[in-house]
């Protein structure tokens, strides 16, 4: 495991208990719709031919957490998904999601790292995946692994924060992530929180300057993704990319 993976592994271990009530909060609700757009350019994809077979598609979602995003996959799509997260406490939270949705025959969690997925080459019609890129050593490296599990004509989107831009919103982003989000992850959650909420704000504006998004739809390109899309949300705090795997 790198330490990338580690230090992921350390930061979500103690969040489970409270991640999807207080990640909702302190999105101020915008964690659910960007979840929901997510789930809505898979299931555009897979209606437009990437699905497989009579029971609907096989789709992945990698660093599935709580199970957020593979549940409202599940249901909007009618196929089966299989939820990756390298953290099993959030992964014992997440199956108990699964067992008290609708959904829960259809849904699998297993544990693994997104830069080396236990599947064959072409397993999967799409692939999810949410807050990942940020805690890897190789961004590029990490979206040609997810590529190679996916069939060609498959899709693959992602739900990642932004940095918003502008005279205002930027500036009031960067005092929400500094001061306010560490004070309120601890008053709502705790010492665990407010390492969080320390942490988010530098990572995220620290992952754009080396990886802005230009750059990121150029490594969807070179993992072998074409018309791939964009799409900022929340006046730039929450961005959505999708794209189709050559060779379909």
């Amino acid at each position: 495991m790198t330490e990338a993976s580690r230090f992921a592994r350390s930061l979500f271990s103690p969040l489970p208990a409270r991640y999807d009530r207080l990640a909702e909060i302190l999105s101020f609700h915008q964690n659910g719709q960007w979840r929901l757009a997510t789930v809505a350019a898979i299931a555009r994809g897979v209606g437009n031919g990437a699905a497989g077979g009579v029971r609907g598609p096989l789709i992945l979602d990698v660093a599935s957490g709580t199970a957020g995003v593979a549940i409202e996959l599940a249901k909007r799509t009618g196929g089966t998904v299989v939820g990756v997260d390298l953290t099993e406490q959030m992964l014992r939270r997440g199956a108990a999601n699964v067992a008290a949705s609708p959904a829960a025959g259809r849904i699998v969690l297993v544990g693994g790292q997104a830069e080396r997925l236990p599947f064959a080459d072409a397993t999967f019609d799409a692939l999810a995946f949410s807050y990942l890129l940020r805690y890897v050593t190789d961004p590029q490296a990490t979206l040609a692994e997810l590529g190679r599990v996916v069939k060609p004509g498959g899709v693959m989107a992602s739900l990642e924060f932004c940095v918003p831009a502008g005279p205002v919103w930027h500036p009031s982003w960067v005092a929400y992530t500094r001061l306010v989000l560490p004070v309120a992850g601890l008053l709502a959650g705790g010492p665990a929180w407010w390492r969080v909420g320390r942490f988010l704000g530098p990572n995220i504006a620290g992952h754009y300057r080396r990886y802005p998004v230009d750059w990121t739809v150029r490594a969807w390109e070179q993992a072998g993704f074409a018309d791939v899309g964009t799409r900022r949300m929340s006046l730039g705090g929450g961005l959505i990319m999708w794209g189709t795997r050559a060779g379909g």
